[in-house]
């Protein structure tokens, strides 16, 4: 009887090797399929496992933000002690007389691109724990048109691969949380769609309760069956810009500021950066409710990025956008190289702009779109981006619409 596969049927002659067994053979080209499901299942359930957690130090944490996010060291500190300090709580076995340690939700203030979500962002592909980043501009109260409070945990869900235990043990980043701010400074007598309404349906998610939570989302299958989960240990970051808080801070500063000496005590404000300033007080003037700020209770600001910095961002992060650019057109065998002045040149447009470095995506891609579009139907392996040609580029669109989006 000739030798052959026993998985797959192929003869001595069609494969490389032929491995023999004590009722059978197998072939390599069985053996590296079968390689690659076991890496393939093995490694989707090492993410989910929680009892062997790589436990890092808060330095670690920072060095690898710092690979990818410029400036920013106090945010990164306490994001990098509150993901330690989460990971601790994960692995805490509790005895009877012992003391529970608390989670420290965090709330991060700053203007926009200064870096919140990235920061958010990069935190994910470090961490061995369910991660989700979602929006509170789509929250409603229950019964309105959007998406329930309890639609948050159903990403969380979805990341854990339905895994209940591993989710509530999750971190949830909840971006443009100012959107949910209420409007006006008195409690809303009516109901309030977007506003304190959500902010008190957050609470018992903030502090920590058993939430029953829609597997598929949304109001689209009222008969799905719900899946309850236990908030108490998921770690909340909260993330907004705050549009017009600086006001608020200026105003309780000049109303401290009296008496001898307030002179000297006035000259110290840096009024360039006055969200270094921030306090609870001016997150409830604001908008939001004290119990919602009583339970974020680590507060922190990014600060406003000067040129220094967004200079910075556009070569020296592992994914900055210069690097970005030259490996897109090396993928058509073409070498980019920018010339003397021009990265000053989209960074000033950026800071003329006011949008951080979100703006220097946006300047990068109307500069370099023509020649994206044409260079790699053109025979040539050389192509620099000159502050003439940048200039053209830019003057050719209609600036102000560029400002605004």
């Amino acid at each position: 009887m000739m030798d052959k596969c026993s998985f797959c049927g192929r003869s001595k002659k069609e494969a490389n090797m032929l491995i023999a067994g004590l009722e059978g053979h197998i072939c390599d080209h069985c053996i590296e399929q079968a390689h690659s499901i076991l890496n393939e299942e093995l490694g989707s359930k090492k993410n989910l496992p929680f009892d062997t957690i790589n436990l890092l130090k808060p330095t670690e944490i920072k060095n690898f933000l710092d690979q990818y996010v410029i400036g920013q060291d106090m945010a990164k500190k306490i994001i990098s002690v509150a993901v330690y300090n989460h990971y601790k709580r994960l692995m805490q076995k509790l005895d009877a007389d012992d003391i529970e340690i608390e989670k420290s939700n965090i709330i991060l203030v700053g203007e926009t691109g200064t870096g919140k979500t990235l920061l958010a962002r990069t935190v994910a592909k470090m961490l061995h724990v369910p991660f989700t980043i979602v929006d509170a501009t789509v929250l409603t109260e229950a019964g309105y048109v959007g998406e329930d409070i309890e639609s948050l945990l159903t990403r969380l869900l979805q990341n854990a691969d339905y895994d209940v235990k591993a989710a509530e043990k999750g971190i949830v980043f909840i971006d443009e949380i100012d959107k949910i701010a209420r409007k006006g400074d008195n409690p809303s007598i009516t109901r309030d769609v977007s506003g304190e309404g959500v902010q008190q349906g957050l609470l018992k998610l903030l502090e920590g309760s058993i939430v029953n939570v829609p597997p598929q989302g949304g109001r689209k299958h009222p008969e799905q069956k719900m899946i309850p989960v236990d908030t108490k240990n998921i770690l909340f970051i909260c993330g907004g810009a705050f549009e017009g808080i600086d006001k608020k801070i200026a105003q309780r500063l000049n109303t401290q500021i009296v008496g001898f000496g307030a002179s000297k005590i006035r000259e110290k404000v840096d009024k360039t950066n006055l969200l270094q300033y921030i306090a609870p007080q001016d997150l409830r003037s604001f908008g939001l409710i004290p119990e919602i700020i009583g339970r974020l209770p680590v507060l922190t600001h990014l600060n406003p990025l000067d040129k220094e910095t967004l200079r910075a961002i556009l070569t020296e992060p592992k994914n900055a956008l210069v690097k970005q650019y030259i490996k897109l057109f090396r993928m058509d065998n073409i070498d980019l190289t920018f010339g003397e002045g021009v990265l000053d040149y989209i960074v000033d447009k950026a800071i003329e702009f006011k949008l951080g470095a979100r703006g220097l995506r946006s300047i990068c891609e109307t500069i370099m779109l023509d020649a994206m579009f044409e260079m790699p139907s053109v025979d040539t392996n050389e192509l620099e981006i000159t502050i003439d040609y940048a200039s053209r580029k830019l003057e050719r669109i209609n600036l102000k619409v560029l400002k605004a989006s």
